[in-house]
């Protein structure tokens, strides 16, 4: 407790502040640096005001954030900020026009914008380290038959390389949506002021660009007002992570069953079973899944709680959930693509347990329809062959006798059965499967090509992003070099 603080301070100012300042400061700097370069350039400030207010952010742009204390003395990041700049500068506060046709709200709008762009451009990469990973593996095993579920019951072959394409997919449009999400992120808010803007000859547009927007907000009421894209943070990111911690329970399952190793670096031990290896890093992944709703919901039920203005609700008090869940699912793709790129097959089930399961039954009805059998005869008839026994123990006469008292037994022929009996027994057969989108080996490495190919176009778009902003702190320094040479 800090006696000198009042009560508000104390438990809600010094809270947010400590939350806020290291995000915050750096971007508030940078952001500062701009708009003073701009009202320079439109002939609003002196260039002796513009070159002294620039030395002092220079200064203040080697501050390290996260050793600033809330004393009291000011409200928030920002007032610190003005602080601290006339302090630099050597002049009172009440000197400075760094603050000239801006406001907190269209500040705070922005600075918010330039955090959660760079925490969503590395969400997006580990989001595509771990997509290339799960293609890579997905192509390494597309030829190891295992057994698929449905509602936890065994149901049909398929291959590791199918299951792992199936979530490249999701993953290869997660990335798409973090693309469009950077996309709507990079709007600029800047010049809205409080909300209505100024009758000053400001440029907006020459802030977007020093500062790496590519476009500008249409109107300055959604500017400040508006959360719609601090929604699709939070719900983007539960999202993503909750079908991921999907796949991270069927991992579970795979692991306990044997079927792939269980990497050793992924593991803890048990502090009385000196045997046990725990991969408890699946059970953090779906509680990470978890959080991550939680996260969701606080911002949703923050904002829908907000009117339609600027309001604290939708703004300052949802960023530290946005942060945090930024955090937690660059982790999360970091942890699920890390444990992924370990994972090689172990004791995959073998064809005589896959049988034994019944997944093959499917196979083989298909196998009678191929050769004009009706489809709910077919499937009528292996449901009387499963009830009598295992698919490994039927014969001709067990077809023949069931497909008799089903009254189809004149639309079996000899070849028919064979096919039948075969497709009971092989499940491996379903490697050579021409569908598109299925387990076929051929086919799942044409699914494997294809996803790559869409995450190598999202992962272009990133590096668009990037140059662009790294094209604007060039663009900026320099600017900022130019008012403050004497």
């Amino acid at each position: 407790m800090t006696p000198s603080l009042t009560t508000y301070q104390q438990h809600h100012l010094r809270v947010v502040f400590e939350h806020h300042a290291a995000n915050l400061y750096p971007a508030m700097v940078k952001a500062s640096q701009a708009h003073v370069v701009m009202l320079a350039e439109q002939g609003l400030i002196p260039a002796e005001s513009a070159a002294m207010m620039l030395r002092g952010l220079l200064v203040l742009a080697q501050d390290r954030p996260e050793d600033l204390d809330y004393d009291g003395s000011v409200e928030d990041v920002y007032y610190t900020l003005e602080k601290r700049l006339a302090a630099a500068c050597g002049v009172e506060p009440s000197q400075l026009s760094v603050q000239l046709a801006r406001s907190r709200n269209d500040l705070d709008a922005g600075v918010f914008r330039m955090v959660l762009r760079d925490q969503l451009l590395a969400v997006l990469d580990a989001v595509l380290a771990t997509g290339r990973t799960v293609l890579d593996r997905a192509d390494r095993h597309a030829d190891v038959v295992v057994t698929g579920y449905t509602h936890r019951r065994p149901a049909q072959p398929t291959s590791i390389g199918h299951v792992f394409a199936g979530y490249a997919e999701a993953l290869a449009g997660e990335g798409v949506a973090y693309a469009d999400l950077l996309d709507e992120m990079n709007r600029s808010p800047l010049g809205s002021c409080a909300f209505a803007g100024t009758d000053l000859d400001i440029s907006p547009r020459r802030l977007a660009d020093l500062l790496g927007f590519e476009r500008l907000i249409v109107n300055s009421y959604e500017a400040v007002a508006g959360a719609d894209h601090l929604v699709r943070v939070a719900t983007l990111n539960a999202q993503s992570l909750a079908t991921g911690a999907r796949l991270a329970r069927t991992l579970m399952d795979w692991l306990t069953w044997g079927w792939v190793v269980t990497p050793g670096s992924f593991t803890q031990g048990s502090s009385i079973m000196p045997q046990k290896r725990n991969p408890v890093v699946l059970e953090h992944l779906v509680s990470m899944a978890g959080a991550a709703a939680g996260d969701a919901a606080s911002v949703l039920n923050n904002v829908g709680a907000a009117w339609w203005e600027d309001s604290n609700n939708a703004t300052t008090d949802v960023q530290a959930r946005l942060w945090d869940s930024d955090d937690r699912a660059y982790r999360f793709f970091s942890l699920l693509g890390g444990l992924i790129a370990e994972l090689d097959p172990l004791r995959p089930p073998t064809s005589e347990e896959i049988v034994a399961s019944g997944a093959t039954t499917t196979a083989a009805a298909d196998a009678l329809a191929r050769h004009g059998v009706p489809f709910r005869g077919a499937h009528s008839l292996l449901g009387r062959l499963v009830r009598a026994g295992a698919p490994a123990t039927w014969t001709v006469e067990d077809v023949r006798t069931a497909a008799v008292d089903l009254g189809i037994a004149d639309q079996l022929d000899e070849v028919a059965i064979s096919d039948l009996l075969a497709a009971a027994v092989r499940p491996e057969f379903v490697l050579r499967r021409a569908q598109a989108d299925g387990p076929g080996e051929i086919a799942v490495r044409e699914q494997v090509a294809q996803l790559r190919s869409i995450m190598d176009d999202v992962a272009a778009r990133a590096d668009a992003l990037r140059e662009r902003l790294h094209r604007a702190d060039a663009a900026l320094a320099e600017a900022v070099a130019a008012r403050v040479s004497p």
